[in-house]
């Protein structure tokens, strides 16, 4: 990644540009078109989407099946449940005729120091026509904890149907989307239909427990497996709201700090000592409240340098998404939003705007009850979620300089220190113009009878990060869980109507991808605006 001022401009106005162009785009075209009306599906099409409806209680049971293998990959105990998931998966790809390979990463050592064998990841290609562009699919076997005690309706690892939603650890995070994705190749060889595009799958099954040892690997097959990719496809993430689909092409990074206070060389009773020492936990609190304002505006000089002012024209193009203030309010729980009359405001802060955020202390007491006791050091966390144009160098920078400074004045005797988690992760956006894009808003209209809202998101995936630069290809981000799917949370689900018709809108994405006549240019540097 390029930091110098050329780099810079440059990005800014990759970015400014591509805000101007979506908004011209969507002024130019409304939400629906006679050709999304079902009378103008592509006859192959109109087959397919028939046989999904007609397949929709065996593709259920697909995903009871997939849900029911507890492939806990942050549990040592359940590491062979991850490896029979693994298997599961290139079984159901061998059954469609891939060639698969279960690539082997290494070994994985555990806090308690038990050594085991990390699940081996999934290589599958379908198709080696150089007349077809090659598609490659990322998807995870993985998913989080759970246990009926944590708080579920049901088991957590026997799907359940209530209400039209099927819930399940996994139902949507990322075993259903994976599912979609093998139920519409089977559409086609079922219907006996070509193949409109050849396929490579990436399936890997440590993504819950932070994708251990899957960049090494990428990074080595970036000129064997991955080097006739011509496009990517990610379906790992979520509608926005729960009624309308939408494309994403922009993710926030992540800058980590732990700031550290030490006073002395133990623990100190308040009754004995207080008010004789200078205690760590003010001077952690009194620095953490010097990061923002009381209205949450991030107080660190030189922090909003890089990022990109706001336009009119991007006002427009916010403004043009559906999203509910009061229905995201009352989801969430919360009293009032930061922005509670602006749909604007609070999507660019959730998306275009860096945020910090504190998280926690480590080393005082937190359990219930009563204790007087004056920890002897604490460590202050938080974060700040990167934008385009940013850099975690440069965060960095900024955040060191402004904290140190801060703490000259506070004149405190005791040790300060922070320092970053880790390198940092930059902010990701792509080309939204791309004809993989297009195809795929083509083949949501095709399904939904709308054109998708065009979104970025606030967390990170490094997943598309990675694979942007290992295949320096367009990278899609094509969400089929809607936005109160509850990963990672109790109750996690995926509504029956987003599992068959998301399955649809792949299929449709296929067919499009296939009909595409653009030259599909390398990812641009600037484009990727980290």
């Amino acid at each position: 990644m390029a930091d110098s001022k050329k780099s810079t401009e440059s990005q800014k106005k990759s970015t400014t540009d591509a805000t101007k162009k979506a908004s011209t785009d969507s002024q130019k075209k409304s939400t629906t078109d006679a050709s999304l009306l079902p009378e103008n599906l592509p006859e192959p099409l109109q087959n397919i989407f028939q046989l999904i409806d007609i397949n929709k209680d065996r593709y259920i049971s697909a995903l009871r099946e997939a849900v029911g293998i507890r492939s806990i990959s942050a549990w040592p105990e359940a590491r062979a449940e991850v490896v029979r998931m693994v298997t599961w998966a290139g079984t159901k790809l061998r059954e469609l005729g891939f060639e698969v390979e279960l690539r082997k990463i290494g070994d994985q050592t555990f806090e308690d120091g038990t050594v085991l064998a990390l699940p081996p990841v999934i290589f599958a290609s379908l198709g080696f026509d150089n007349r077809k562009k090659t598609l490659l699919i990322y998807g995870h076997l993985d998913v989080q904890p759970a246990r009926k005690e944590d708080g579920w309706d049901s088991d957590p690892f026997l799907l359940s149907e209530c209400h039209g939603q099927l819930f399940g650890r996994g139902a949507t995070d990322d075993k259903g989307p994976v599912l979609g994705w093998l139920h519409a190749i089977e559409c086609y060889q079922a219907m006996k239909l070509d193949l409109p595009v050849n396929i490579k799958f990436v399936l890997e099954a440590m993504e819950e427990s932070g994708s251990e040892g899957l960049d090494d690997l990428l990074k080595a097959q970036k000129d064997k497996f991955l080097k006739n990719v011509d496009l990517v496809c990610i379906s790992d993430n979520y509608w926005l709201g729960k009624n309308k689909p939408c494309l994403t092409y922009g993710l926030r990074g992540l800058c980590y700090f732990f700031l550290e206070v030490e006073g002395g060389i133990k623990d100190l009773h308040s009754g004995v000592f207080g008010g004789a020492v200078h205690e760590p936990m003010a001077d952690l609190i009194w620095l953490l409240d010097q990061l923002t304002d009381q209205d949450g505006n991030i107080l660190v000089p030189g922090i909003m340098d890089d990022v990109p002012e706001e336009t009119s024209d991007e006002q427009e193009l916010y403004d043009a998404i559906e999203f509910s203030l009061d229905d995201f309010r009352r989801e969430i729980g919360v009293c009032q939003l930061r922005f509670p009359q602006s749909k604007a405001k609070t999507l660019m802060h959730r998306w275009r705007y860096p945020a910090l955020s504190i998280h926690g202390i480590q080393g005082c007491f937190s359990d219930p009850g009563a204790k007087t006791v004056i920890p002897r050091k604490v460590i202050g966390k938080f974060s700040i979620r990167l934008v385009p144009n940013q850099t975690p160098d440069q965060v960095e920078k900024v955040v060191m300089a402004y904290i140190k400074e801060k703490w000259e004045t506070r004149k405190s005797p005791n040790s300060m220190k922070i320092y970053l988690a880790d390198d940092g992760v930059p902010a990701w956006t792509t080309n939204p113009f791309h004809p993989s894009y297009k195809a795929a808003r083509t083949a949501v209209g095709y399904v939904f009878h709308t054109f998708p809202d065009m979104i970025r998101e606030g967390g990170y995936m490094n997943q598309v990060l990675l694979l942007q630069e290992t295949t320096k290809k367009n990278v899609l981000l094509l969400p089929m869980g809607a936005s109160d799917d509850g990963a990672h949370s109790q109750n996690e689900k995926i509504d029956i109507r987003n599992y068959i018709e998301g399955t649809k809108v792949m299929a449709a994405y296929l067919y499009e991808v296939g009909q595409i006549t653009e030259p599909l240019e390398e990812a641009k540097e600037e484009v990727r605006c980290s």
